[in-house]
């Protein structure tokens, strides 16, 4: 992790998370590596904290089912890198304000976390891990790429209730949260997970739920 300012001066809440995470490597998320070779699309995520109403909260959002990559999945805001982006930290900033309409200036970066990798989609991602200094009011900004936009407090998704595992057709089991209208299930659900566990928040929960993936989905589109 590249830390962008000192872990000291964080809120209280985030200190142990940014802490935690100056030492790790990609393996604390994921088993699976950037291709040796280079080759990859870079992209970068925004992992944006603030002091909500009910405590420490994450931003989170659900993309359009119309999309063709990703279609109805629960993200961080985020994507792929322009050629003018100067760095992750810039592209994930333009990303989140194209996509939840979070003002740049109210968000402070405090670390970058190690590249991963997402076989899906070829992109290497680089998230972003930052502090709402002075939350902006976020709503999706084109409902043809984003379908909602929600702060979700973290309480919500250490609650063991709310954590599960899910199961894809391809042999894919990993860790998913329930949130209101909205499931969070690989990639981002791999982050939470880790952050969780990185921030001492993480409370015990019953890994061996194992949940059919279509069925969980569907069971979240009914509530």
């Amino acid at each position: 992790m590249t830390a962008l300012v000192d872990p000291d001066d964080v809120p209280e809440w985030m200190g142990g998370l940014v802490k935690a995470t100056a030492e790790i490597d990609a393996r604390a998320f994921t088993r699976i590596t950037p291709p040796p070779d280079g080759t990859g699309r870079p992209a970068a995520v925004l992992m944006l904290f603030g002091d909500g109403p009910n405590g420490p909260d994450v931003l989170l959002l659900r993309r359009a089912d119309t999309l063709g990559s990703h279609p109805g999945q629960v993200a961080f805001p985020g994507g792929a890198a322009d050629p003018t982006d100067d760095g992750p930290v810039d592209t994930a900033l333009r990303e989140a304000f194209e996509e939840t309409g979070v003002l740049r200036e109210g968000v402070r970066p405090v670390a970058t976390l190690p590249r991963l990798y997402v076989p899906v989609s070829g992109f290497v991602v680089t998230p972003v891990l930052a502090h709402w200094d002075e939350p902006s009011p976020v709503a999706p900004v084109d409902p043809g790429e984003t379908a909602a936009v929600a702060r979700v407090p973290v309480s919500h998704l250490a609650d063991p209730a709310n954590r599960f595992r899910v199961s894809h057709p391809s042999g894919y089991i990993g860790p998913a949260f329930s949130a209101p209208g909205m499931l969070v299930w690989g990639f981002t659900a791999g982050l939470i997970d880790g952050l969780l566990s990185l921030g001492g928040w993480e409370r015990s929960w019953d890994r061996a739920d194992v949940r059919d993936l279509d069925r969980a989905l569907r069971a979240v589109e009914v509530s």
